[in-house]
């Protein structure tokens, strides 16, 4: 992804201490948050995870094995992207949960890593995060019942190989928003909620400013409702990430980034983007919120 705008708008952010919370809440954010930590060190274990690696065919099956454990029907979408490093191929894991309606709330994140030839780069946060996250969520959706059809998209190819550019990024969403687009499965989609980057120990979530803004606002009211303001900002900035061809395909959708990883951002795209500087607690911050938003949207659509 690439920060395009920042654009600072600082209120007063009111403190909560974590323990303040309904105890129930507590617990069960605890217990999310812990489910997705253990599929983030295992995906990390695979090592780097570049498009067209084994280690991300590694990757693919273990998050594949995992969906369909919890009940989702799976389908990897393949296809081969034309990039600056030659032809590549890819593949997008979709995997779905069947509503009493076709109309469709898709969550998403990406799960491969950025190629990089000057140090290991793992992408625990970077790629690792929201597939954890997305892998917990898994089960307890699974678990619940929807009028709406869930769907959790996993995107191969977000990450630009040589300089980020409107044709060497987001492979594997641009590539799915169009087919979604000329099938007119896009119609259906109620809201896409995309996450990347959620596993800072140090959680600050911007509203992202290209995002539908009232899926913005359900995302903050909910967080708020929770009591997780501190971790929403009244801060806004835009960025390009795996959202950006569903809203141009006409979809509404919101991206829930923290792109503030470590100090100036330091940790992103780097050697330091390791597990210990990531949190169960933020994990199961954002997992609680999107559960919740889930539940909203399915109750209005």
């Amino acid at each position: 992804m690439r920060l395009a705008i920042s654009t600072v708008v600082l209120a007063g952010i009111g403190l909560m201490l974590w323990g303040a919370m309904n105890l129930t809440q507590v617990k069960s954010a605890a217990a999310l948050g812990e489910e997705a930590m253990q599929h983030v060190e295992r995906i990390v274990a695979f090592g780097p995870r570049p498009a067209g690696s084994e280690a991300l065919r590694k990757s693919r099956e273990y998050i594949i094995d995992n969906l369909r454990s919890a009940g989702f029907i799976t389908e990897e979408e393949s296809f081969t992207a034309l990039t600056p490093a030659g032809n590549i191929p890819m593949t997008n894991i979709i995997a779905t949960l069947p509503g009493r309606s076709d109309r469709t709330i898709v969550l998403a994140t990406h799960y491969e890593t950025k190629l990089t030839k000057q140090f290991e780069f793992v992408g625990a946060n970077d790629g690792g995060s929201g597939t954890g996250l997305l892998l917990a969520l898994a089960k307890r959706i699974a678990n619940s019942t929807y009028e709406r059809t869930i769907r959790l998209v996993f995107f191969d190819g977000e990450e630009a190989f040589f300089e980020w550019s409107a044709l060497d990024s987001l492979y594997g969403s641009r590539h799915l928003a169009e087919k979604w687009k000329a099938s007119g499965e896009s119609s259906k989609i109620g809201a896409f909620l995309l996450i990347d980057m959620i596993g800072d120990s140090n959680l600050n979530i911007r509203r992202e400013s290209h995002s539908t803004p009232w899926l913005n606002d359900m995302i903050w009211r909910t967080a708020a409702r929770l009591g997780y303001e501190q971790y929403f900002l009244p801060i806004s900035g835009a960025v390009e990430d795996d959202h950006i061809p569903f809203l141009q395909a006409g979809v509404p959708a919101a991206d829930l980034i923290d792109f503030n990883y470590g100090p100036s951002n330091r940790y992103w795209h780097s050697a330091d983007d390791t597990l210990d500087k990531l949190s169960a607690q933020s994990l199961g911050i954002v997992g609680e919120v999107l559960l919740a938003v889930v539940e909203e949207l399915d109750e209005k659509q």
